[in-house]
């Protein structure tokens, strides 16, 4: 029986997941809600992006699975020894390809090396692409035989993701009158289409090749895919507790404690942000180094940098929100009802909490959103200049740090860096997609100007 392991960033994941749970029934027994959420879902682009935004946050989930298999021959044993190295349950599903280890450079469904290597034929010294260990070794005659295999698995496994992933979609669409079922059906073939593309053939070839090492790009590119979603979550719900709390009480007390409030919002967004966080960084992997006795095995050890990452971006980026909550609600601090219960004699607590911020939360929820792609983006630039994640941690900005070398190659190794940037394409895009939807929805300015513009817009 394995071990089961529960890094910080797992347990955390699942306090988000079982707070979105307990969101969804809250926002199910709320009409306005409800109401305001089926707005979100009825625009096809927003309703794409949240299920590309979903399939990825799902991936995550099942990553943050972790276990640690028991040793062979433990199974009887009163104190069973454990591997020392910890593995999720996507690391059993990707068991095949991350097995699959080359020497070097192979370029995406290549049967070959990239590079060329020394060998005698027929007597002489010559150089040629060597075999791959992994990648079409199924092939007797790779010459003639690759462009059909290829052909034929990437086609049953196009047409048999994509046909069963639109079969399983239809039946809960058909129910829905407010869906676009159009966009859905064609997203969700197209996500279905790639996932059975990838599995036809990623037990005989490297599907987006392999890197300097050997390890397999798409596995590297899905394994990224939690530390991004940890990154973009975990970051923006550390930053709230400040923004809230700080923004709605300098709008409200005003006087000196908004004097305070922005002369301490105003310092901390004057400091840089990549030194402040280098300088955090460095002292908590001094920390670290120094208390290797506090971790069992290497995974835990990058878990615990990789949470106090999110959280020093978190302590550090609350400003701008801060700065929009007050303005909000200074606003709000002035109309009747505000005023009314202020003058019945009302704690300004309870009024904070009744009043003012359920008349803010349209704000907060645009901005989480819209924040989630930007921090995504920016532990890329983390990656990339250093003082990001811990090297032993697959990230699209590790992946994208290490395509440098790459680039300057001959010939050019360019698959690491591609995938990178798709992958993040496809994740900030959906980010932003559904971002715009929820603006959309749940911001009143927008909502009641929108009947405005189109009417003058037919009239013109």
């Amino acid at each position: 029986m394995p071990k089961l392991v529960f890094l910080p960033t797992d347990v955390v994941l699942l306090v988000l997941l079982l707070a979105g749970i307990a969101y969804g029934i809250y926002v199910r027994y709320r009409p306005d809600l409800r109401s305001s959420w089926g707005r979100v879902f009825e625009a096809p682009a927003c309703a794409s992006g949240a299920v590309v935004l979903a399939a990825f946050i799902l991936v995550a989930l099942i990553d943050s699975v972790h276990y640690r298999p028991l040793l062979p021959g433990q199974g009887n044993s009163d104190t069973p020894a454990y591997a020392t190295r910890t593995f999720s349950l996507l690391d059993a599903l990707l068991a095949v390809p991350l097995g699959s280890l080359e020497k070097t450079y192979s370029a995406p469904l290549a049967y070959a090396s990239f590079s060329k290597e020394p060998a005698v034929v027929n007597g002489e010294q010559v150089r040629v692409f060597p075999r791959l260990k992994f990648g079409g070794a199924h092939l007797g005659n790779p010459e003639n035989d690759w462009l059909l295999d290829v052909s034929l698995r990437a086609a049953a496994g196009l047409l048999g993701g994509a046909a069963l992933a639109a079969g399983l979609a239809w039946p809960g669409l058909r129910r829905s009158t407010r869906l676009p079922k159009s966009a859905l059906l064609w997203t969700v073939a197209a996500l279905g289409g790639l996932i059975g593309l990838s599995a036809a053939l990623a037990p005989w070839y490297h599907v987006l090749g392999t890197d300097r090492t050997g390890n397999d790009v798409l596995v590297q590119a899905i394994k990224s895919i939690r530390t991004a979603v940890v990154m973009g979550s975990l970051t923006t719900m550390a930053t709230l507790p400040f923004a809230i709390v700080l923004g709605v009480m300098a709008g409200y007390f005003r006087g000196w404690i908004d004097d305070l409030i922005q002369y301490f919002y105003t310092t901390l967004s004057s400091v840089p942000n990549v030194l402040l966080i280098a300088a955090c960084v460095l002292m908590i992997q001094v920390f670290i180094d120094k208390n290797p006795q506090m971790f069992e095995t290497g995974v835990e050890r990058a878990d615990l940098r990789l949470l106090l990452l999110c959280v020093i971006l978190g302590v550090t980026g609350w400003a701008g929100l801060c700065r929009l909550l007050r303005g909000e609600t200074l606003k709000l601090r002035e109309l009747d009802y505000v005023q009314a219960a202020i003058a019945f004699g009302v704690t300004p607590w309870r009024i904070m909490a009744r009043h003012i911020l359920p008349n803010v939360m349209h704000v907060v929820l645009i901005t989480v959103v819209l924040d989630f792609s930007a921090i995504v983006l920016y532990e890329a630039v983390l990656s990339y200049v250093g003082v990001g994640v811990d090297p032993s941690t697959n990230s699209f900005g590790s992946m994208i740090n290490l395509a440098r070398s790459e680039m300057a190659r001959d010939p050019l190794v360019w698959w690491n860096l591609a995938t990178a940037f798709f992958f993040m394409l496809a994740l900030v895009l959906a980010a932003n997609l559904f971002a715009d939807g929820v603006r959309e929805a749940f911001d009143p300015r927008s909502r009641a100007f929108r009947p405005r513009l189109l009417k003058s817009g037919r009239a013109a």
